[in-house]
């Protein structure tokens, strides 16, 4: 089975992925550590690889997809500590965030979601057997892997291992043996959460979980782990050390996706230019932000503004107006050839842009033969605009919803408030809209709602 081509980050080219078993492909996706509400460039990651798994189910693969919660980490203990919470609260508060704008977004769920507070004792087992092996070490404040004795590490850093170690931060854990080495138990400090070990009472280091809720649920060789460009290393390169130092096989192949950007700079909270996706899902609908990622190639950065956004609300406004269109149209096969050609950009790196581009054709062509009175040349590319929207989880409207009169009159009073600057007004009326299901949107026309 040959379906897919993808850039390797380990050999830092495309290659032919060849799944472990024919018919099937088993994903890794570096899931969320809860402990705030998800960003705009989580929105990036939920879709791109929602994208890759619709697009091999399409092609009649059995995905099994894998996406972890991490529920012990620094950041959550931190945020609990800062709101006087305890950090079940925090991760069961935040982790209900992060489904309800992966909902929102349409994103299908992953088959699993392992917890990394479900999976200590087997944490403890792996760091046990690399002290054992002589790849880790103690010292007074945890448990460490000796990334010297890993053959080939810096594999996924895209640099030798010296220059790596000169580059390294100076560390002020005096008794690491090099700056590179990384911690794999924490032991305890007062306050924090801990569960008992070997050496001591403690918790696990980040880099240790995904290795083994991967290996459990997806076994050895496993297809293809993913993750933000951000992972690349040292996390998901730490990950790779880990099952290289015990003998066994990780994952076969490594996809990274790019940043989003606002004005040409990464998007970061240190930078105050952090947008929530909760925020962005209260002020447009979920298939307008695929439709934006959709655009740009998962490798390349990508830019989210109002500019952008209004873009891609306008664009999905004329693919809803061409369902309504060729909503009566009879039901037929989906031109084979457009198929075809969507096969080779989406099959060919995750193409997505030049597949969008391949959409809005297609949509061009269908309404040409409509205005042309030829439904018999119109229905078969409609039905092909239709199938390939749908292969990357862009579902297309052929109806309106209907407003009630209770809800039209809120829109009015809000156009009202607006007109007379009454913005405070206008705002309060937007936030009772939201909070009654309703997407609500500025546009040179007044205020416009949608269900979301």
């Amino acid at each position: 089975m040959k379906v897919l081509r993808l850039h390797d980050t380990a050999e830092g080219r495309v290659v032919d992925i060849e799944p472990r078993e024919p018919g099937k492909f088993s994903m890794y996706v570096c899931g969320p550590t809860v402990y705030d509400l998800p960003h705009i460039g989580h929105g990036r990651q939920m879709l791109v690889y929602d994208v890759l798994r619709r697009y091999l189910e399409w092609t009649g693969v059995d995905v099994h997809h894998v996406s972890n919660i991490t529920d012990v980490d620094d950041n959550i203990i931190n945020r609990a500590a800062e709101q006087g919470r305890s950090t079940d609260d925090v991760v069961a508060q935040y982790e209900g965030e992060w489904y309800r704008a992966s909902d929102a977004l349409g994103v299908l769920r992953p088959h699993q979601d392992p917890h990394a507070s479900a999976y200590i004792e087997a944490m403890v087992e792996l760091i046990r057997e690399l002290v054992e092996r002589g790849v880790a070490y103690e010292t007074s404040d945890g448990v460490y892997l000796d990334t010297s004795q890993v053959q080939g590490y810096g594999l996924l850093a895209l640099q030798p291992l010296d220059e790596l170690r000169a580059g390294a931060r100076v560390d002020v854990e005096e008794e690491k043996r090099s700056p590179l080495d990384f911690v794999l138990w924490k032991k305890a400090k007062p306050g924090e959460p801990t569960w008992p070990s070997p050496w001591g009472d403690g918790r696990p280091g980040w880099h240790t979980e995904c290795v083994v809720m991967s290996l459990d649920l997806l076994g050895e060789g496993f297809d293809l782990h993913t993750g933000g460009l951000d992972l690349r290393f040292p996390h998901h390169e730490n990950e790779r050390a880990q099952a290289v130092a015990l003998g066994r096989g990780f994952s076969r192949h490594w996809m990274h996706h790019g940043f989003v950007e606002v004005a040409s700079v990464k998007m970061s909270k240190s930078l105050g230019n952090y947008t929530t996706l909760t925020d962005l899902l209260e002020r447009t609908e979920g298939r307008a932000y695929r439709l934006l990622v959709l655009r740009s190639h998962y490798r390349s950065p990508m830019e989210v503004v109002p500019d952008t956004i209004a873009q891609a609300e306008a664009s999905l406004e004329s693919l809803d107006a061409f369902a309504r269109r060729t909503a009566d149209l009879p039901a037929v096969e989906p031109d084979r050839a457009t198929l075809d050609a969507f096969r080779g950009h989406i099959g060919e790196d995750l193409d997505t842009p030049a597949a969008v581009a391949l959409l809005f054709n297609t949509v061009r062509a269908a309404n040409a033969a409509l205005d042309a009175d030829d439904s018999g040349a119109a229905a078969p590319l409609a039905a092909a605009a239709k199938e390939i929207a749908g292969a990357m989880g862009l579902e297309l409207r052929a109806q309106a919803d209907e407003v009630d009169q209770a809800t039209a009159d809120l829109v009015r009073q809000r156009d009202e408030a607006r007109a007379a600057k009454d913005f405070a007004a206008a705002d309060r009326i937007r936030d009772e809209l939201v909070a009654a299901g309703w997407v609500v949107e500025d546009t040179p026309a007044g205020t416009q709602v949608r269900r979301a």
